[in-house]
């Protein structure tokens, strides 16, 4: 379809009318095409990608890092770097590829600025850690898929930042191999290393932590059995 253009400048109902126009041709559109709107500099390109994409980038900004608010506040500032560095998209290549790979690196940002501070309240959690994985023991055989992904957003901070959005992406997401290495930036040998350690390392903590669960099928759920 034809993007639709900036019009003149008029007044009244006239720009009401034009403006809703626009709103619906841009509802229209293809990604590319509200891309290439936004490098017009049309908000309402802009707009329409928020309400495409919000959705779905605080589900994946949640599973990276474990926190609603925390991924609302990511998802906020990607959507404001994807309208700041709208002039360099790279057309070569999705737009999933380029908005996920600033989400993710948002992201992992967030992790290593928390991993520092959770350094300094691990030697309390230690103390605690045998009480609290013997009372959740107990009901792990009625956990909801929620709650299973509960149990792997606890299991997931044992693992590298890449690491966890590598699993994140393949397993939550089921993105492919080269894509997950174009929007991280690594080479797809570098995410099937990361992918294979970090099933290696969240069956080994599963298995510390809870071993009744550890034998429950549902835990395929969350990508954790042995596939590699």
């Amino acid at each position: 379809m034809e993007p639709p253009r900036e019009d003149p400048p008029r007044s009244g109902l006239t720009i009401a009318y034009s403006r809703h126009q626009r709103k619906v041709a841009w509802s229209e559109a293809s990604d590319v095409e509200l891309l290439a709107g936004m490098r017009r500099d049309d908000e309402l390109a802009l707009d329409e990608l928020m309400r495409r994409k919000a959705s779905h980038l605080l589900h994946l900004a949640t599973s990276l890092v474990g926190d609603r608010e925390d991924a609302r506040d990511i998802v906020q500032i990607a959507f404001l770097r994807i309208w700041d560095s709208r002039h360099r998209f790279d057309e070569r290549y999705s737009p999933n590829t380029w908005i996920y790979r600033i989400v993710s690196n948002l992201a992992i940002d967030h992790l290593r600025s928390r991993a520092s501070r959770i350094r300094s309240l691990q030697s309390f959690q230690l103390q605690h850690e045998h009480q609290r994985g013997e009372a959740f023991a107990r009901q792990l055989e009625n956990l909801s898929e929620q709650e299973i992904r509960a149990v792997f957003q606890e299991l997931a901070s044992t693992l590298s930042e890449k690491q966890r959005a590598v699993f994140v992406l393949r397993e939550m997401e089921g993105l492919k191999g080269k894509e997950i290495a174009r929007i991280l930036g690594i080479r797809p040998s570098t995410v099937r290393n990361h992918l294979f350690n970090s099933r290696r390392q969240l069956r080994k903590e599963l298995r510390k932590r809870y071993p009744e669960y550890a034998q429950n099928a549902r835990v395929e759920h969350t990508g954790i059995e042995d596939r590699s």
